[in-house]
């Protein structure tokens, strides 16, 4: 089955993108040698897959709707293993298409693309709408070189800027649209993009926080040099701007630490981490905060985590005991340590957020200015 057939089984293809979906070809875009997402779910599970050892393997990654990392831990991580995180990738085609979609682009557009990757994006913009028209730049030489020489072997010798996506590139601007393959953090998008996007122009961006990924918003840039962005109804994520990624490595503690200050709290963990809308309006509210939820096992509660990586202060929540068994009727144990009180900030954020009854991801503003950028419901 061909990569548009599994798409429009899949869902909706927009019909402006179709000919390039057909015209331009994944494989040309896909290293001999990458690692393919295998898992049936939101998780990531990768497996090595290799086009010539087997091509039967390779060339169904390829043309499924499936994401393909071609680079570990910034190139560190050699083929066949597996590294811990992924640098670069060729992502989703859904999300591709999709992102290409909302971008909205139209005849006589002049586009930005912050994160070259593979090339592949770039091939589908230049095959729209030519390529003079996209320029596209890329932080890593190695993989900048490697796109380079990918579209120009394919037909489509665009121009692949290699240095910081952050400054843009001034000497081609103005842009009609600028798209980031790379997230952002809120209230750090980089105002070179609005400076080089012209009044009435388009700037989709993935947003994140510390706390999660997400959305994917799209800022039209006002006469004023302010852009203001609402999010775009397609599920998204991202590898982090590299001039903006921090580390993510956890240390391992003790969640049941009797040097920590315990606290009790009938307001559950699992809905406020792990569902969109509360999570996102935490991750608003409480910066420098990120989380992960141990599963329950024979030892221990089922446990969420909080952490700052950068005061150590951490926090755990798990069931509190009721007769030696965790308690599963609503009271849980709170450990705090360090000098922020992780979970009282996350509780504030989300009873405000409940307060004001319980606004979904959508309803979020984003606001770009030379002078702040601020996140609000409007």
């Amino acid at each position: 089955m061909t990569l548009v057939a599994h798409l429009q089984a899949a869902g909706s293809v927009p019909a402006a993108w179709l000919p390039s979906l057909r015209g331009v070809d994944r494989a040309d875009y896909v290293p001999a040698q990458a690692w393919a997402d295998v898992a049936d779910d939101d998780s990531v599970q990768c497996v090595p897959i290799d086009r010539d050892a087997a091509p039967e393997q390779w060339t169904e990654a390829v043309y499924s709707d499936r994401p393909i990392v071609t680079q570990y831990d910034d190139g560190a991580t050699v083929w066949p293993a597996v590294g811990y995180l992924p640098t670069c990738s060729a992502s989703q085609p859904s999300v591709v298409v999709g992102m290409l979609d909302a971008l909205d682009v139209h005849e006589g557009h002049r586009v930005l693309e912050i994160g070259t990757g593979t090339g592949y994006n770039a091939a589908l913009l230049a095959h729209r709408l030519g390529d003079n028209a996209v320029t596209s730049i890329e932080v890593d030489p190695v993989l900048a070189d490697q796109a380079r020489r990918r579209l120009v072997a394919a037909g489509h010798p665009v121009r692949v800027v290699t240095g910081d996506g952050a400054v843009g590139c001034p000497e081609r601007a103005p842009y009609d649209r600028v798209i980031a393959t790379a997230s952002v953090r809120i209230g750090q998008v980089p105002y070179a993009w609005v400076e080089q996007t012209r009044p009435g122009g388009v700037i989709l961006a993935p947003m994140r926080a510390d706390l999660t990924t997400g959305p994917l918003v799209r800022f039209e840039v006002g006469g004023d040099g302010t852009a203001v962005g609402r999010p775009v109804p397609l599920r998204v994520g991202f590898m982090e701007l590299r001039a903006q990624r921090r580390s993510s490595r956890w240390t391992r503690k003790r969640w049941d630490d009797p040097a920590a200050d315990l606290t009790h709290t009938e307001t559950p963990p699992w809905p406020v981490l792990l569902l969109d809308d509360p999570r996102w309006a935490v991750a608003v509210a409480v910066p420098q905060c990120r989380f992960t939820v141990w599963e329950k096992t024979d030892e221990r509660p089922g446990v969420a985590w909080l952490v700052d990586t950068v005061s150590a202060s951490w926090a755990s929540i798990a069931p509190a005991p009721r007769g030696g068994q965790p308690d599963l009727g609503g009271r849980y144990e709170v450990r705090q340590h360090g000098p922020r009180r992780l979970w009282d900030e996350v509780e504030a954020a989300y009873r405000w957020w409940d307060a004001r009854g319980r606004p979904p991801l959508a309803a979020w503003r984003f606001t770009v200015t030379p002078d702040a950028q601020p996140v609000d419901l409007g």
